[in-house]
């Protein structure tokens, strides 16, 4: 079987401002291992500020040469892939888990022994802008679950305002964009919005900062993100934050974010599985991790204009697995219309 690739652009329906920066595009790379019907996708989402590249993904992959890719040998194969782009080993994890459930016959959930029954609903991501152009989006989606991007001067006024058009469950994302002094003065005036959690309100390496932060007891759970890659961060973070955050980007894939979920479980801390912008093939592949969670952030397919794939579906906030083999995606051009 072979490797191969194919760079992506996804374009947003709208610009995605957060406090890390402003884009209407996003640059990603689909991965193939195999021939036709017979291979697994994956997807490598090029994120700058994690210090990830489209080119940088290319060349990680091209690097690699000839290999055995047999998804029955994942865990050696996995294991065998040299330092360097997360993203693209991300994307290679996904594609062996895609084969293994297709040469299976299952979706990738019940390999897993997951029930999709247990899916929690997911948010919504409104992205930073001027907070009544935050709080109409916010009123037009209609979306019961909402996560809020904060990080700007106007952070309390934005939750005002959104608050004011929709009783929605709202989750605030700060995107490390606080210091202590801001967070500590800020979280108790958020509280009185009725948030459900406040996500990584610290710089990523600042664990210290968390730490002191959540013993200020300040009203509302902390999770950490950007904190977090993988199942050694997760330990790191025991009574640092009450919950982490679990991206397939960040954790080398699926295996790695599996081990992050059992250890995050064993600290008894609570987990978000989450995505950055990425079509249905991340996405998906994260949704199947889903029902061992207790939050869900995966919007990124109604994030985007041109999918490729179609994977997850949405009944409301409500994701819907599909139930064919692998990560279960098809290209959008095998749709069955009615």
């Amino acid at each position: 079987m072979k490797l191969t690739w194919q760079p992506i652009t996804l374009d947003l329906h709208t610009t995605w401002r957060i406090a890390h920066g402003t884009s209407d595009q996003r640059y990603n790379v689909l991965v193939n291992i195999g021939d036709g019907d017979a291979s697994g996708i994956g997807e490598a989402a090029g994120v700058p500020q994690l210090g990830e590249s489209q080119e940088g993904i290319i060349q990680y992959l091209s690097a690699l040469g000839d290999r055995e890719w047999d998804p029955f040998a994942m865990e050696d194969i996995l294991n065998s892939l040299p330092p360097g782009s997360r993203a693209a080993r991300a994307g290679i994890d996904m594609a062996l888990h895609d084969l293994w459930g297709k040469r299976l016959g299952q979706p990738l959930y019940r390999l897993l022994g997951l029930s999709p029954d247990k899916m929690p609903p997911t948010s919504f991501t409104i992205a930073m802008d001027d907070p009544a152009v935050m709080a109409e989006r916010a009123r037009q989606s209609g979306w019961p679950v909402l996560k809020i991007k904060l990080g700007s001067q106007n952070d309390e006024a934005i939750i005002a305002a959104i608050r004011r058009v929709t009783p929605a469950r709202l989750r605030v994302d700060a995107n490390a964009g606080w210091s202590r002094a801001q967070a500590a003065e800020l979280i108790p005036r958020l509280a009185q919005y009725d948030l459900e959690l406040i996500e990584q309100p610290l710089p990523a390496e600042d664990i210290d900062g968390l730490r002191w932060l959540r013993k200020q007891k300040l009203g509302l759970p902390i999770f950490a993100d950007e904190s977090v890659k993988d199942s050694h961060d997760v330990a790191k973070l025991a009574e640092a934050v009450d919950g982490v955050v679990i991206k397939l980007l960040k954790s080398c894939g699926i295996r790695e974010a599996l081990r992050a979920i059992h250890t995050a479980r064993a600290q008894e801390m609570q987990i978000m599985v989450s995505c950055m912008v990425e079509s249905s093939v991340a996405v998906t592949a994260a949704a199947h991790l889903a029902p061992s969670c207790d939050f869900v952030d995966l919007d990124g397919p109604l994030l985007i204009k041109n999918d490729p794939y179609e994977g997850v579906s949405y009944q409301g906030a409500q994701i819907i697995l599909p139930d064919r083999p692998g990560l279960g995606i098809i290209p959008q051009t095998e749709r069955k219309h009615p």
